[in-house]
This record gives C-alpha cells, structure tokens and sequence, in this order.
C-alpha cells in the first residue's frame, strides 16, 4: 500500500516490492519470516534525524529506500559528510555489534523507508540464523572500503578541482546514458558537498564554475551532465 510521501509500504520482506541485493533480501525465507515479527518498518521524511552521533545503540536501521547522509561533527560544530547510504545498506551496525555509540548521524537526503530492528532482537535473530553472519561481514566489509576510500580522497587528493571531479564520477556511476553525455541527480548542496570533500561552500562553488566553463559539467539544477567521463578522469590523479 502507499504511504506517506508516495512510498510503497511493505511490513513483510519476504513479498517486498523493493527486495533486491539487500543486507536481509536474499535470507532463507524462514529467516525473513523470523526478521519480519522484529522489525518495525517506517517512513522518514526529508531531513529527519534516524540516529545522533555518540547516541546508545538502540537497534540497526535497514535502508530500504531513499537515502541518507551519514557524517560527523567537531566540538566546534564542523561537519564532515563521509557518504551517502543507499537502500540496502544496514545502518548503525557496527554498534549494535559492539554495544559502542553510534559513530555518525545519520539524517534522511529526502524521504526514506526504513526497517528498524531493537539490538536485543537483532543478536537474538543472528544466534537464531547464524547464516545472516556472512551478510554482516559483507556490510561491515563493503563500509570499511567506503571509509577508505573517503580518507584517500581527503588526504591525498591535490585540489578542490580533483576533490570534486571524483566525487561527481563516483556519483555518476552507472547513472543514466543519454545523448548529452551522464546524467544524475546531485543529492547534496554546495554547502554539504564541501562538508563532503573537506573544503569550502565558496571552493565549491568557485571550482564548480571552472568545471562548467571548461565543458567538463553540465548543471541544471540540480542535474549534474557530464559529457566526456574521460575528460573528466584526467582531472584525477592516478
């Protein structure tokens, strides 16, 4: 049935409409019978706050759909993005599993449909199905990658210019081919996409302009078109 915001509701996964490649889509079906009497499936609006920073780990959040940006904050209020969640991706795990705080704040891009599992249930769910373990270590994995990736990026990159080119390749691909060349959504402001690369709202906007001028970029809005994805790969360092 449709929910709020147009989202298709599902409380069931083992007849989800958005099963996929998910952290719990592919589960035996008498585990997804088990996950489904734990689970507490609802819909977030855009900018709702799922979990804080340093916040006890009340339970793993599953993405089904939308997306949510995942980052962290100084004592003196700087922010720093460190990626974007897609849906299937299992938020808030390493603390669960861990019984540490939660090491980011994860906050709705626009509005999501969430499945929340309380830490208590999620370890009785893994003792029970000892199989999910091999997905747990597939996320954890996968996210290690992601922060990896994101330090190398910050720490190595020369420019804004290359900070900025990487970022856009990274969230074009796979996007939509059309004639003009790539073509996806910028999901983040200036603002945010500087709390992503590690510079300024104005170093953004500034190399964003210079991108524009040389033909690298194409923005309309907020559609990002990049017409030549190998022009663009030689403003990043090898």
């Amino acid at each position: 049935m449709r929910g709020a915001y147009g989202l298709e509701l599902s409380d069931s996964c083992s007849t989800c409409k958005l099963k996929g490649n998910g952290f719990f889509c592919q589960l035996a079906p008498a585990a997804l019978k088990d996950l489904d009497e734990v689970k507490f499936t609802s819909v977030y609006p855009q900018d709702a706050v799922l979990f804080l920073e340093k916040e006890a780990p009340r339970g793993i959040y599953v993405l089904c759909e939308g997306e949510v940006k995942l980052s962290v904050s100084s004592s003196e209020g700087k922010t720093l993005i460190l990626r974007i969640a897609k849906p299937g991706e299992v938020l808030g795990l390493m603390s669960v599993l861990s019984n540490t705080p939660y090491e980011v704040t994860a906050e709705a891009l626009r509005p999501c449909q969430v499945a929340f599992v309380r830490r208590d249930h999620f370890l009785r769910f893994l003792a029970q199905h000892p199989e999910a373990y091999q997905a747990v270590v597939g996320q954890l994995g996968s996210q290690y990658q992601t922060a990896c990736e994101q330090i190398r990026t910050l720490g190595l990159s020369a420019s804004v210019t290359e900070k900025l080119a990487k970022l856009f390749l990274d969230w074009s691909a796979g996007a939509a081919e059309t004639k003009a060349g790539t073509r996806t959504k910028l999901p983040l402001t200036h603002e945010e996409i500087a709390e992503f690369i590690g510079t300024t709202r104005e170093s953004v906007s500034r190399t964003l302009s210079e991108l524009k001028h040389r033909q690298l970029v194409i923005l309309q809005g907020s559609t990002l078109t990049i017409p030549n994805r190998a022009a663009l790969e030689s403003c990043v360092s090898a």
